[in-house]
């Protein structure tokens, strides 16, 4: 590996600009921080031609490694490496400690909203949240409707996506609470740093991220059935063709437990096998990354090749555990994530940690009427939607583009909500010869079995593209390392 000192080299940050955005390292307007001094100190000593020798490093080995996920829109490019930015993202100790507190408090309210919903359903009694917002969600599952989950958890795995406005303020963008994606680049991204810029991290007190795991792992064997003294834990996939199909393998490994396919298990007796060159061998948690509709054909999706014939029954009779649980989806529902705030007063009798970006829901005649007006300004999203696809970004659409929204809004305007553009924060990204300004987000992930506990790192997934607003994989976007600083 070259040196990084040199200061008759000139500033790597000579020509870069934040201009009204906030800035993840330069921290504008936060917390002046010694390790973000630092960090900003040995980066300015680095020239774009030493970072691109070392970018290009890391991504042979990342093909090498097979970290790759699918495109489904590309069909010339099924399977690609997620770009990756060697400038990490710092978060200080004060900083990450709200956030985290935040996280759980809102999983907790989850959890409970969730519990609440398929047993007493006081929260719509009460009127906090319209019953048909609930009752007609195509997430909402009645086969669930008097069940009880171990531990009472539903959510057992949940990524918050969480973004910064320009004053620093960290809001909740969105709960994805049924099979969040991207903690397996967390974890890689961090060795891959080590190995590719180790004189950037010598001596910071980074907190490590390679528990997850082990912690994962621990939460799986938490909610297994009563009674079970060795559970075996299972990870079901859709298969190779999935788009994150590198992550179930990796998981899988970092957990181990045996990745399998539907095909793999069978149900007997209300019991789940997996089968096996010893004969069946019992299932007792699985950590399913497949949709609650191809899970089972007997009770959901009949013609399912990915799921399991009476998987369900198993489920109910409580002879195996399923993470998450079914129906969680009408957690992370895009209109049902305005309620969120309510959801904490109301179960935990606490005020929010973290606010909400401001939310317009389509379905009520107001929110409609002013987002037809302002769709120029706004942001508006389908509901049961992920990965950025069928929204509108008002400011970057043409007159001809909104007109065509305004008619899928009017025809179905329950399945929209609207927020407003948002200034979100930029990091320093490396963009060919020298150091841009690009847009992130960050997605902390939380596991909840007996107990909480939120990873201390997350994926930030940073833009590609100047000006864009769009940073999922699916749309393009790149990833860097996230350092929670320990002290």
């Amino acid at each position: 590996m070259a040196p990084a000192s040199n200061p008759e080299r000139p500033d790597l940050f000579a020509t870069y600009k934040t201009d009204r955005f906030f800035c993840e390292l330069m921290n504008n307007g936060g917390l002046d921080d010694e390790a973000i001094n630092t960090v900003r100190q040995r980066l300015a000593m680095m020239t774009p031609a030493l970072l691109n020798e070392r970018a290009r490093a890391a991504e042979v080995e990342l093909y090498n490694l097979g970290i790759t996920f699918t495109v489904y829109t590309e069909r010339s490019s099924i399977d690609r490496i997620l770009p990756f930015d060697l400038i990490p993202r710092l978060i200080v100790r004060q900083e990450w400690e709200k956030l985290e507190r935040g996280i759980r408090q809102r999983v907790t309210a989850l959890n409970r909203f969730l519990w609440d919903i398929y047993h007493d359903q006081r929260i719509l009694a009460d009127g906090l949240i319209p019953r048909e917002l609930v009752l007609t969600n195509p997430n909402f599952r009645k086969e669930m409707q008097g069940f009880d989950p171990p531990c009472g958890t539903y959510v057992h795995i949940c990524g918050t996506d969480v973004v910064r406005d320009e004053t620093g303020r960290f809001l909740v963008l969105e709960d994805n609470a049924r099979t969040p994606s991207g903690v397996s680049y967390v974890i890689e991204n961090r060795h891959m740093m080590r190995r590719c810029m180790p004189d950037l991290i010598a001596d910071l007190d980074v907190v490590p991220v390679e528990e997850y795991g082990l912690r994962l792992r621990q939460t799986l064997l938490d909610v297994a059935p009563v009674g079970i003294m060795d559970p075996q834990i299972v990870l079901l996939s859709p298969g190779a063709y999935n788009s994150a199909y590198f992550e179930h393998v990796f998981l899988a490994r970092e957990i181990g437990a045996p990745l399998v396919e539907g095909r793999d298990l069978v149900v007997q007796n209300d019991r789940v096998f997996m089968r096996t060159i010893a004969g069946l061998k019992p299932v007792h948690t699985i950590y399913r990354r497949i949709d609650d509709a191809f899970l089972d054909p007997e009770t959901f999706l009949p013609d399912s090749m990915l799921g399991v014939p009476g998987l369900m029954r198993a489920y109910l009779a409580g002879n195996v555990t399923l993470a998450n649980a079914i129906g969680t989806g009408v957690a992370d529902d895009k209109a049902i994530y305005a309620y969120v705030p309510r959801m904490i007063r109301y179960y935990l009798g606490e005020e929010p940690i973290l606010d909400n970006v401001e939310t317009r829901i389509c379905a009520e005649p107001d929110d409609l009427a002013y987002t037809l007006d302002h769709i120029a300004e706004l942001v508006v999203k389908p509901v049961g939607e992920s990965g950025g696809y069928g929204m509108i970004i008002g400011p970057h659409a043409t007159p001809a583009e909104r007109d065509a929204f305004r008619v899928k809004l009017r025809a179905n305007p329950a399945n929209y909500i609207s927020q407003p553009v948002l200034k979100l924060s930029t990091t320093p990204t490396l963009c060919g010869d020298r150091v841009e300004a690009r847009h992130v987000d960050l997605r902390p992930f939380t596991l909840t079995g007996q107990t909480s506990w939120t990873l201390p790192g997350a994926l930030s997934r940073v833009a590609i593209k100047a000006g864009s607003l769009v940073v999922n994989s699916s749309q393009g976007g790149g990833s860097k390392d996230t350092w929670v600083m320990g002290s």
